[in-house]
Parts: C-alpha cells; structure tokens; sequence
C-alpha cells in the first residue's frame, strides 16, 4: 500500500491518492485533476473511488470531475445538499475499496455540520486516517467558517469530534488532514509534518484541555480569513468542472493599456523588487514567488476579469492553474517578456523600496506616513509606534484614510506591502516599500 500526498502549498492543503498497486482511491482531489491522473498513469493503477471529508471552503474541488473522467464512485456525504449524483456515505458505512484498502466514514462535525473522516485499515500495514478539517497537525480545523450563528455550536462539536477519533483509534494510526499547512481553515497555527493518533494526544489542545478552555482558547485565535471563500460552498454544491488551463489569448502594449483604462485588473506576476524599479502605470504587483491566490482572491471583486503579465509562459500558467483552484477563471488575456514590451510608448512607474532601519533614519529628519497592512491580530501584537493600521484586504475600501503625504508600506515579510504599494501607486500615491523582516528588523 502507498499514501501519496498531492500537496498544494500556496493553499495549505492536501490532497491524498492511495492505492495497493492494482486499483486507489483519493480523498479531498483539487480541481487541477491532471496532477492525480498523472500519478494514477505513473503507478498504474486504477481510480475506483473519491471521497470527500466535506464542502470545501478554501479551494474548488476536483472530485466531482476526477469521478466524471475516471468512472469512479464520488463519495459525498449524504447530508450534504449538493445538485449532482453522488454515492452518499454516512457514518459508521464501510467501503472495501480492494481486499487489501478497507475505508470506514466517521461523522466529525466541527469544522462544517456534515463533516466526515475516513479511516483506512489494511491488512498487514498501519492504521491511517484522513481527517480533513478536524485533526490537524496540533490544532484543529477553524468552526467559523459557515457564520457566526453557527460558530459556538461547531466548535463545541469539533472538541468532541477529535476526541471520538483519539477513543475509536489505535494510538499508532497515521493521520492525513486536508488542511493545516499555511491554510485559513486552521483554527491556530498547527505544528510538525507527519503525525499519529498517539502523538496529537500529547500536543493538540483539543486532546490536553478540558472543553471550556479549549473553546476559549480557539476563538480567541480566529483571524479573518479571504473573502473568496463565501464563494466556494456554492461552487462545490453545484459539482464544478475541472480546471481549463488552456492560455489565455496575448495582449499587445496597446490592449494592455485599454483594460487598464477601462479598470480592469491587469496583474504583473513578478517580484516585489522588479515591479518597484519599473511597471506599467496601473498595474497591480501580486508575485507568483508568494501566497498568490489567496490575496488576488481575497481583493478582487468575485467575478471580475483579470489580464496576467509573466516573464515568462510558465510563470502566466501557474498563476492560471492557482486562479483556476479557487474558481477564478476569467482570464481575459495574457503578456509575456519584458515591462518595456509591456508599457509601449507608455513611461514606466516606479516606486522606491527600503528597510526598516531606513524607515528609522527617515523618520528623525522629516514627517512620512507610516502604513501598517498587517491583519489585525499581527497589529495588537505589536506595532510601531505612529503608525496607520489598514489591513491588506481593508485598503482598497479605505484608501482615502491613507494621509497624505510619503507613504511607507509595510507588512510582516514585504510581501503584502508589495501589493498595497502598487495599489496606492496606481491610485496616484507616493509610496516607499518596505522590503524587510518585521519581527527580525522592525526594532532597529
């Protein structure tokens, strides 16, 4: 038997392919199939079954088409609402993938009402269990997901939940979460690469604490987290389609020019640093080197068309590919090359960037505005001192409370300054980047 683990780290997440050399299964598939039809060609083996933990919040799934394309069961919990045929599963239900792959669902609601984990047993080997979002890695998957309304509720299930696994589980059963690995859907940060049912029973504070301090705990840790996810339940409900990476059509300088004209979201993919020196005015600077998809999805009116600028075709197609994931794919076109190819007869922008202890030194010789983009925990954390707070997925709401004046833009790592700097210097603003390590640099 082999666990292959599909990951998806610009998401957190994993997806999982499992098989016992002759016919597999796969749990929580993302909607770019090919990387699972792939691995099912390498190992030579035959899809007969998918199944899903739950209705995925963060990321468009990829069972419903994996199932379509391969002929295999989609195991979709029966409680679950969704518009299309699946095979229902339910609590307590055994599957008998092969003699060799035996897959039994365990009701875990917490992170949504119908979630399911699926434990697998096979002969000879060790006992695992795919989790999704209840057991992750010392933490627990977040319960705030489907409102507020329904928050108190969910994470009062989740404690119990998790601990309905560390009861009904051997001590050594290998666990398999879906989320945990940098993803929104973590209640509080998790820890470690691998783990089992015996380890999370020393470090995860749903198995160490009592209930009312474990509940206390986790909500008091829940950040926001991207708007886009109020847009995938419904997606997922209705079985979306596998992602269409066929490249959007080029654009010339010119066309470039009128999409931004018209205000459309034109995307230059590459590094904080290179947009800064020089870009087309009107540009937007989310680097494909960074959390990408989640902030592009987390700023861009749903449904808006989008124009990608790569250095290079394989950069504009894994922009596509991590758009397609969260079910953006309204790419209306696409440039390669270079920014004066880009910018025409048009005069490139540019911005300056600088660190920390440049900001330091200005600020004992003339005023500047210093704007923190951080989320607001990171602020209440510790901030500097004078500084305006808006957080990152707030500016484009409040950019006229941005003083006036010379705007230094900062984050935790550079990255979302990079961002929020190419938003103001598109709306006409004067702005310094800062380029630098907060918690290692902003004291200087």
């Amino acid at each position: 038997m082999e666990i292959i683990a599909v990951d998806t780290p610009t998401l957190g997440d994993r997806s999982y392919l499992v098989h016992d050399g002759e016919v597999a299964f796969a749990v929580d598939p993302q909607r770019d199939i090919d990387r699972m039809l792939t691995l099912l060609e390498d190992r030579g083996v035959r899809l007969t079954h998918v199944f899903e933990t739950h209705i995925h919040n963060d990321y468009v799934t990829g069972g419903f088409a994996l199932a379509r394309v391969t002929g295999a069961a989609y195991h979709v919990n029966a409680d679950d609402p969704v518009s299309f045929e699946r095979e229902p599963i339910s609590d307590g239900d055994v599957v008998e993938v092969s003699p060799a792959l035996h897959v039994r669902a365990l009701a875990t609601p917490g992170h949504t009402f119908t979630h399911l984990a699926y434990a697998l047993t096979s002969p000879g080997e060790t006992p695992s269990v795919f989790t999704g979002g209840s057991l992750l890695f010392g933490s627990t998957g977040r319960p705030d997901l489907l409102g507020p309304a329904h928050t108190g509720t969910l994470v009062h299930a989740q404690y119990t939940s998790v601990r309905r696994l560390a009861a009904e589980l051997p001590d050594e059963t290998r666990v398999y979460p879906t989320h945990g690995f940098g993803s929104f859907c973590s209640s509080t940060p998790t820890s470690g690469e691998a783990s089992t049912i015996g380890r999370e029973k020393r470090v995860n504070p749903a198995l160490t604490d009592d209930q009312e301090s474990y509940v206390r705990t986790l909500l008091a840790g829940l950040d926001v987290y991207p708007a886009y996810y109020a847009h995938m339940g419904p997606v997922n409900i209705a079985g979306p389609d596998a992602a269409d990476l066929t490249p959007p059509q080029r654009a010339d300088a010119a066309e470039l020019r009128s999409r931004i004209d018209a205000g459309e979201w034109v995307v230059d993919l590459r590094h904080r640093t290179a947009f800064a020196a020089g870009h087309v005015a009107g540009t937007l600077n989310f680097g494909i080197d960074g959390s990408f998809a989640t902030y592009l999805g987390w700023l861009l009116p749903w449904g808006s068309a989008v124009t990608l600028l790569g250095e290079t075709r394989e950069q504009v197609a894994e922009a596509q590919r991590e758009l397609a994931r969260i079910g953006i794919d309204r790419l209306e076109a696409a440039a390669t090359g270079g920014v004066r190819e880009w910018a025409g007869d048009d005069e490139l922008r540019s911005f300056p960037t600088g660190c920390f202890a440049d900001l330091a030194q200005v600020r004992h010789h003339r005023p500047v505005v210093v704007l923190d983009v951080r989320r607001r925990q990171e602020w209440d954390e510790g901030h500097l001192e004078g500084a305006v707070h808006i957080p990152l997925h707030e500016l484009l709401e409040r950019i006229d409370e941005v003083p006036e004046g010379e705007v230094w833009v900062h984050c935790k790592s550079g990255y979302r300054a990079a961002i929020a700097a190419s938003l103001l210097d598109a709306a006409g603003r004067r702005v310094v980047s800062v380029n630098d390590d907060y918690d290692a640099n902003a004291a200087a």
